[in-house]
């Protein structure tokens, strides 16, 4: 192997390396987005479950 095969080879590493951290991030953005809207998803149904009227609570002839 000559040197500029083993800097193309070196270079093409690197360049793999940085898009598999830059997939890897990616990856951690989009599960913490899911487990922020889940999180905001459940919370918003607990609070509207309270606001919620039952078939008891409301008045026959209204």
């Amino acid at each position: 192997m000559t040197e500029t095969t083993r800097d193309r080879l070196a270079r093409e590493r690197e360049e793999i390396a940085a898009r598999i951290a830059n997939f890897k991030a990616t990856q951690q953005k989009f599960q913490r987005e899911r487990e922020e809207y889940y999180t905001a998803t459940l919370e918003n149904a607990r609070l509207s479950e309270h606001g919620r009227h039952t078939l008891e609570q409301i008045p026959f002839w209204s």
